[in-house]
């Protein structure tokens, strides 16, 4: 039995001035998430949005959401490294309760 939970990830994308580069700068992301440990289960692009207040040199960023699987150390690595990637704005993570599985239809028994 794998010590994973489930995880969302924001992520804020600086990619100013390079509007087409945020493919590959989310390609390279996923990468540093499976280097880590983590399975990643699915990446939600939200596409650029303006941020209400600014505070600091960005007005607006690109955001994405990952959801994934990890073990609980996994976030600290993680958000050490996305400090210092100057492609990474902001971050947040959020421990999300397990996947349900599926439930198999109940069959009528017969009398």
């Amino acid at each position: 039995m794998s010590n994973k939970n489930r995880y969302e990830g924001l992520l804020v994308l600086n990619v100013k001035g390079n509007e087409d580069g945020a493919k590959e700068v989310i390609e390279r992301l996923e990468g540093e998430f499976k280097k880590d440990g983590a399975t990643i289960e699915q990446v939600q692009k939200m596409d650029r949005r303006q941020f209400t207040y600014t505070a600091g040199p960005l007005d607006s960023g690109f955001y994405v959401n990952f959801i994934f699987n990890a073990p609980p150390t996994t976030i600290n690595k993680l958000r050490a490294r996305f400090t210092l990637d100057e492609d990474v704005y902001r971050q947040h993570y959020q421990k999300l309760p397990a996947k349900k599985a599926e439930k198999a239809p109940r069959v009528a028994k017969a009398d």
